[in-house]
């Protein structure tokens, strides 16, 4: 008997943590496209977006690792393209104007490399210091969203032949101005929702 209640315990400890991070891994998710949706999560500039998506990404590759973290950088991707289609940016509708493939390619091959971007960056850091290591690879998440976004936006707007001369310019303002402000609010707000979620395991 004894024996028997032994072997069942840790089963129900695993079932239970398993249904938890998924039920928390859906809420991620589903944060993600609350944020994408709804001018919150993607602020309108009217010549770009400026994006908070990335903080979700980044505590969820942190949280639940870079293998869950591609799928929370895929609804990322998947928001920001239904973003796209419903209320574009000046920049991403003349772009899709005139090739919808390379606006599909720009919207998710960042936001998939951002998870694991920060797991990577955690695992470096977290031995030393995890609050500090949380909050760096959240801002070197933010920031390669931010040069692979616009660097792919440039390259196709060379690639399709449009005057880039304007377009270069813009870039170049929205870089220096969303893309450290976007880091910025990533490192001060990662760190402490993290640790909020991490709780969650010891419950």
């Amino acid at each position: 008997m004894n024996t028997k209640i032994a072997i069942q315990e840790p089963r129900k400890t695993n079932t239970r943590k398993s249904l938890r991070e998924f039920v928390l891994l859906s809420l991620f998710v589903a944060l993600i496209f609350l944020l994408g949706l709804t001018p919150i999560g993607l602020i309108p500039l009217g010549f770009c977006n400026v994006t908070l998506l990335c903080i979700p990404v980044s505590v969820g590759a942190i949280y639940f690792g870079w293998k869950k973290g591609l799928l929370l950088g895929l609804a990322f991707g998947a928001a920001s393209f239904v973003s796209a289609l419903t209320r574009p940016s000046a920049l991403v509708e003349t772009l899709m104007g005139a090739n919808m493939f390379y606006v599909i390619v720009m919207t998710f091959l960042p936001r998939l490399v951002v998870p694991l971007t920060v797991a990577g960056v955690y695992a470096l850091l977290a031995k030393k210091q995890k609050h500090v290591a949380a909050a760096v690879a959240a801002a070197c998440g933010s920031l390669t969203n931010t040069v692979l976004y616009l660097g792919l936006m440039l390259l196709f707007y060379t690639l399709c032949g449009i005057d880039n001369s304007a377009v270069l310019t813009t870039i170049a303002a929205v870089a220096g101005a969303a893309g450290p402000a976007e880091a910025i609010a990533g490192a001060i707000i990662c760190p402490p929702v993290l640790a909020a979620v991490s709780r969650i395991r010891t419950v």
